[in-house]
């Protein structure tokens, strides 16, 4: 999308009658249901043992589970203005239930233990901050180039960690960067929402799609926050 959604007149009201708190906890619910789509997909697929039939069975599955989702981003990103809001919803859920996938190794990886504390600590941070993002006069638009620069950073640090395993004996420094990271994330992409209701607020699919657009951020923001305190703070198994 080619603009700058902090440029926006914050007097503008949705022309469906949402007011912009409306339109914020809809973005929120959406967001939750990505999370409970990942989380039912990944405790479906640990329960069933299908995650290790599928590493067993299927040796590129870990390929195509890594590949998807940024597929699925990219067409997001580079069609939202054109498809249809049911085409922005099913991308959303897809992505939501390949992710579950993903998350499902983590269940056999890390006791059950670390997995629930982390998950209420991500939970507890991502509140804090995006009530911070959502309810602070100061704009955060200045953080942009700061964070994607850490976000590229990170993305890096995990390649490189492929070829020079040796690199991992840096992994804790890297996981704090990774969530002072996806913290700013969360503040500068929960106060986004109101740009983007105020931008699109003359047209109620784009503002639609816009909602899902922010959840499916939100959503990412939280996963990659519970995984870096994950790699923090969890012990794995044995």
């Amino acid at each position: 999308m080619s603009f700058n959604p902090y440029e926006f007149d914050r007097s503008y009201s949705s022309s469906r009658g949402d007011t912009l708190g409306q339109y914020t906890a809809k973005t929120f619910l959406w967001m939750m249901l990505g999370l409970l789509i990942t989380f039912a997909v990944a405790v479906g697929c640990w329960v069933t043992d299908a995650t290790i039939y599928s590493l067993v069975y299927i040796p590129a599955v870990h390929i195509i589970a890594l590949i998807a989702p940024i597929i699925l981003s990219v067409v997001f990103v580079r069609r939202i203005e054109k498809m249809s809001v049911g085409a922005a919803v099913g991308i959303f859920v897809a992505y939501a239930a390949i992710l579950g996938f993903t998350m499902s190794i983590y269940l056999l990886l890390y006791d059950l233990t670390a997995l629930v504390l982390c998950f209420l600590l991500t939970a507890v941070y991502f509140g804090a901050l995006a009530a911070y993002g959502f309810f602070t006069k100061r704009d955060l638009s200045g953080l942009r180039t700061i964070l994607i620069s850490g976000a590229g950073f990170l993305l890096v640090f995990w390649v490189l960690s492929l070829f020079i395993p040796g690199v991992m004996m840096f992994e804790r420094i890297i996981c704090m960067i990774g969530i002072a990271v996806f913290l700013g994330f969360t503040a500068y992409d929960t106060q986004k929402i109101k740009a983007f209701y105020s931008y699109y607020s003359a047209s109620p699919d784009m503002l639609a799609k816009a909602s899902i657009f922010s959840a499916l951020q939100l959503y990412l923001d939280f996963i990659n926050l519970f995984l870096y305190l994950l790699r923090f703070l969890g012990n794995r198994r044995n």
